[in-house]
């Protein structure tokens, strides 16, 4: 009964704090705090599906470096109230219910048509199949990914440095 509770608990603060982190178009550190949220809710979730792997990813990853970089650029940049104006805004939010109705609808449609979920192989999912998938049959993208975090960086710190004259 409780993992069953928790479950629905950390869904429902998903979706809330993903509704707060898309209605928060003016405030985006808010935006951001309802994006760790939203992720550390996922990372709830991913436990209780015995993905352990998957949430320690989540967590490290999303929470730890994305957000911190979308922190980050936020400060950077200093956006302003007026980079949002009323007309702009209210195109956003129409354009949100739209699409927010077409998912609920679609949604709605496809539930009927799921199955029972397929049983997994032991071990799916794990340390050890993840890891021999990345460096055997995904190693070049690895590799690609490894590039363009360098590129990155070394970007970055071209962007960021002072002129020395």
């Amino acid at each position: 009964m409780l993992p069953e509770t928790l479950f629905y608990v950390a869904g429902a603060v998903a979706v809330l704090s993903a509704l707060g982190m898309v209605s928060a178009v003016r405030h985006a550190v808010a935006a951001t705090l309802c994006l760790l949220s939203t992720m550390l809710s996922l990372a709830v979730i991913y436990v209780l599906l015995e993905a352990y792997f998957a949430a320690a990813v989540l967590v490290v990853v999303y929470v730890g470096a994305v957000s911190l970089l979308f922190l980050f650029v936020v400060t950077l940049l200093d956006l302003r109230r007026e980079t949002f104006g009323v007309p702009r805004m209210r195109l956003l939010r129409v354009a949100g219910a739209v699409v927010a109705g077409l998912t609920v609808t679609l949604g709605l449609t496809q539930v009927e048509s799921l199955g029972e979920a397929p049983e997994l192989h032991e071990g799916f999912g794990g340390y050890e199949a993840i890891g021999l998938a990345l460096y055997t049959d995904y190693i070049l993208v690895v590799e690609m990914v490894a590039l363009l975090l360098l590129a990155s960086i070394v970007g970055a710190l071209i962007l960021t440095r002072k002129k020395l004259d």
